[in-house]
């Protein structure tokens, strides 16, 4: 049985050592700090289950949607940006919060992801979106 494209690029990809670089460096120092506020402001007493984590990322996405919706005005709260810059920025925010609580390596895995992509085929084989 032969491998796909993907397979075989994704085979060759866990071969590859995860390299330190500036990118990885500044997300990790960039989690640490969300995580380090987000502890101190009381978000991580007790215990946070991980579907209530990705449905707070999830709500931040609905929330720069909203502001889509309503014409994308300025934020409410940091008002030199517009909403959907606000809610993205909050999307990430909690993306890099659960990374830090959870011991991720998410700036590593965003690099090797973009890395990966670029050997996918147009539209990734025929998707539609």
């Amino acid at each position: 049985m032969s491998l796909t494209h993907a397979e075989t690029i994704t085979s060759e990809i866990k071969h590859v050592p995860v390299k330190d670089t500036l990118f990885t460096q500044v997300i990790s120092v960039l989690a640490k700090e969300i995580y380090e506020d987000a502890v101190k402001r009381g978000w991580w007493e007790g215990t946070r289950n991980d579907g209530e984590c990705l449905a707070l990322m999830h709500s931040e996405l609905s929330e720069g949607l909203e502001a889509l919706r309503h014409g994308n005005p300025p934020s409410d709260h940091i008002p030199n940006f517009s909403g959907i810059e606000e809610e993205l920025a909050d999307v990430i925010i909690r993306i890099l919060d659960y990374a830090e609580a959870n011991h991720l390596r998410i700036g590593a895995a965003i690099e090797t992801k973009v890395q990966f992509n670029k050997t996918r085929e147009y539209k990734h084989g025929g998707k539609k979106f």
